[in-house]
């Protein structure tokens, strides 16, 4: 054997190296490619989709719908004009070469996983639909150093911007609430029951119900909403979504939900309307500092949106609620006690479905 051959064990110990080094490279370029393919391909349907739900004359052309970052800093003014800003980012103006003012919201990060899973969901629920009392998406910018939502600008802000004022005089007038409130009702009511695929926001809040120069309302903010298909009664999560105070009792609780989340939510909604006040303010007396402390926290029992609608709208006669002291009274007269009566009402009552 020659000196300068290589041993079997040279040759073994090369081999070691070289073929994990080889695959590692391989997986790398696989993944890579993966990954450029999706992002091109998400581009792509999410144009298509917008495309299809386009109605009327449009803001911007078809191959507007993915907006470069360049364009986004010109109508910007490089990012100089913030409308607000939150966990997941800051919503600037923008007015376009076109003459359409637009709210750009631009999500803190671009390799933290929850922002991608924002993106990812506003693109995926808000960007296939069209109705009245939504907040329409204009656009995306998909950039390596950005990530970038376009909406409709909505002039008059945000419902908790008006809700509590320390001025109660410039507040919003209780008829025109009830017309948010049913605007709200009826946005909400098409995400579930109208879509291809039922929409659950999960984050129904003032902050998140936006108002027109008419103060017609649209809402907004879809950051935390899922797609699901329609034969799925019960949704399983991990972990708890949306706002203390306005999120359902069973959203943080190890069990299965329902698109009712939002329905709780909503009624949350209505109390701080009706009573110009947050629900959870811990500037006040213990007593006070929960305000719907009571509320009637049954998932199965809640009524669908589209019966919500129908009660605000007065074609359906809104019941009385459930006692929420029945405990303390339950010695007294079953049979004649009118609440107890009323309380058997309601739960014959069967809202779980649409009518």
């Amino acid at each position: 054997m020659s000196s300068t051959g290589s041993t079997p064990s040279s040759e073994f110990s090369t081999a070691e190296i070289v073929v994990p080094v080889v695959v590692f490279v391989v997986i790398a370029l696989v993944v890579g490619a993966v990954k450029l393919g999706a992002v091109l391909f998400i581009g792509k349907q999410f144009s298509k989709t917008l495309t299809n739900v386009a109605v009327g004359t449009e803001p911007f052309n078809d191959d507007a719908r993915f907006i470069p970052l360049a364009m986004l800093r010109l109508a910007t003014a490089n990012f100089r004009i913030v409308l607000g800003s939150g966990a997941f980012g800051t919503v600037y103006k923008g007015i376009f070469s076109n003459g359409v003012t637009a709210a750009v919201k631009v999500l803190n990060g671009t390799s933290d996983k929850r922002i991608e899973e924002q993106f990812m969901a506003e693109v995926s629920t808000i960007g296939r639909t069209h109705h009245f009392n939504l907040v329409r998406l204009y656009g995306f910018c998909f950039d390596s150093s950005l990530r970038a939502l376009v909406y409709e600008f909505m002039v008059n802000g945000s419902l908790d911007h008006h809700l509590f004022k320390v001025d109660r005089r410039a507040s919003i007038g209780f008829e025109k609430l009830q017309e948010i409130a049913l605007g709200t009702a009826r946005g909400i009511a098409y995400l579930h029951e109208e879509c291809p695929q039922r929409i659950v926001h999960y984050d129904i809040k003032p902050g998140n119900i936006l108002l027109d120069a008419n103060f017609c309302a649209k809402v907004a903010d879809f950051g935390l909403a899922k797609l699901f298909n329609r034969d799925n009664t019960h949704i399983t999560m991990t972990g708890g979504r949306g706002t203390p105070g306005y999120a359902a009792p069973e959203l943080w609780m190890p069990q299965p939900v329902t698109h009712k989340c939002d329905v709780y939510s909503f009624g949350m909604l209505l109390f701080e309307i009706i009573g110009r006040r947050r629900n959870m303010d811990t500037t006040l007396g213990d007593s006070l500092q929960w305000f719907p402390l009571w509320a009637w926290d049954l998932p199965e029992t809640r009524p669908v949106m589209s019966i919500v609608v129908k009660m605000l709208e007065g074609a359906l006669e809104v019941p009385d609620p459930l006692n929420p002291f029945s405990h303390l009274v339950s010695g007294v007269g079953e049979s004649g006690d009118i609440v107890t009566q009323k309380a058997r009402n309601a739960i014959s009552s069967d809202w779980s479905h649409p009518m």
